[in-house]
């Protein structure tokens, strides 16, 4: 309860007029728009390795989260549908 408070009462106390700092410059990061896969059995990747894993019309993708930390964005189509999953 005491770090909501607190959290709370620094929004509360927030400059509304501070600015925002870019780090990096518009597109910085690029998406993945053609995405390139393998099979599961054929995929080098640690059976422990975070995945985020897309099932539409009986067909699946997965994308590495590792991969996904240098990208953030990967757009695909999956089972006919095109989708777009970000982290």
């Amino acid at each position: 309860m005491l770090a909501f408070f607190l959290f709370l009462t620094a929004v509360l106390h927030a400059d509304v007029t501070d600015e925002i700092h870019t780090v990096l410059p518009r597109d910085a990061i690029p998406a993945i728009f053609a995405p390139e896969f393998v099979s599961s059995d054929k995929a080098d990747v640690r059976k422990t390795a975070p995945m985020i894993g897309v099932s539409l019309h009986g067909e699946q993708h997965a994308y590495s989260m590792y991969l996904l930390n240098r990208h953030e964005i990967v757009n695909d189509v999956v089972g006919g549908e095109p989708i777009g999953s970000t982290w």
